[in-house]
């Protein structure tokens, strides 16, 4: 991990988000659910589902990162997990904030591939070591990514006088 890191503001995350939509929608695809990994994905797929007019949009709860690039051995799926069953005829749109070493959106997507009638992943970023590759990416960049939604400590961490 370079010391280099890469900063995306609130600014970011509205711009970048809507700039995937505008990807989704030129390339012609149509999704009828959007599917957010969490915790990282879910302000994506939410900004992706009001700016794709989708109302159907589901939460995958994947464990994976313990800390600053410091991670599980694989990603597990956390309940609930969402049922599939008589999806076969939906498009998914796969939602996360980065695809680092592609572990986790690749246990998503294979959890739904043969459920659906087609999955597709958009991230804000996505690194070259991801070993999925997204069909809509927002930016590439091999540095550790601060969030703006997980740059500060939780507050339960904090000190109270």
């Amino acid at each position: 991990m370079t010391a280099e890191r890469e900063v995306m503001s609130w600014q970011d995350l509205g711009d970048g988000s809507r700039e995937l939509a505008e990807l989704v929608h030129r390339d012609g695809f149509r999704p009828d659910i959007v599917l957010a990994i969490a915790r990282g994905g879910l302000l994506v797929a939410g900004a992706l589902a009001y700016a794709l007019d989708v109302k159907n949009t589901f939460t995958m709860n994947v464990e994976f990162y313990t800390g600053i690039d410091e991670r599980l051995e694989m990603p597990m799926l956390l309940p609930p997990v969402p049922d599939l069953v008589d999806f076969q005829e939906q498009r998914v749109l796969i939602a996360d904030d980065v695809a680092d070493t592609g572990a986790t959106l690749a246990l998503v997507k294979s959890f739904c591939e043969g459920k659906v009638a087609e999955v597709r992943c958009a991230v804000l970023y996505e690194k070259s070591r991801s070993t999925v590759q997204c069909e809509y990416v927002w930016r590439r960049t091999d540095r550790w990514i601060d969030f703006p939604w997980s740059a500060r400590a939780p507050v339960t961490a904090q000190v109270v006088v």
